[in-house]
């Protein structure tokens, strides 16, 4: 049986969602968590391992809103692994999720996505004002 897991967001973590049978994580919310490396040891776990193993596809979607230095380095961490994932032939897709006004994290996933030689890496904008006129 594939492994799933979905722990809720609070004040100072994000909403995480492991799929392994779709091959999709996400992050969603805020990281800044007084110890991220004991919050992301699952799902730090957990990727190590799938992107180890033969997999088709894998997708990670993040959609931070703000995240602190330590969840900075993880996610970069988790990013070089999934790049040399792609690297060894797999198909990875990062879909970094901003608010067209959150300079911060658009700058941070620009860095990012500099960084990393194999993978697509999508910056996707969000509308912060959603207005439907009706």
């Amino acid at each position: 049986m594939a492994y799933k897991l979905e722990v809720q967001k609070t004040g100072s973590t994000p909403y995480v969602l492991i799929d392994e049978e779709n091959g999709y994580l996400k992050f969603e919310g805020e990281s800044y968590h007084e110890n991220v490396v004991v919050f992301f040891k699952d799902v730090s776990g957990w990727l190590n391992s799938f992107l180890s193993s033969e997999f088709g596809s894998f997708t990670f979607e993040c959609a931070l809103k703000y995240f602190n230095s330590s969840t900075t380095k993880l996610l970069l961490n988790m990013l070089l692994d999934m790049d040399d994932a792609a690297a060894n032939g797999n198909k990875v897709v990062v879909n970094w999720m901003v608010d067209e006004d959150n300079d911060i994290i658009i700058e941070c996933g620009e860095d990012f996505k500099d960084e990393m030689n194999a993978l697509e890496f999508n910056m996707i904008t969000i509308c912060a004002n959603r207005n439907i006129a009706g």
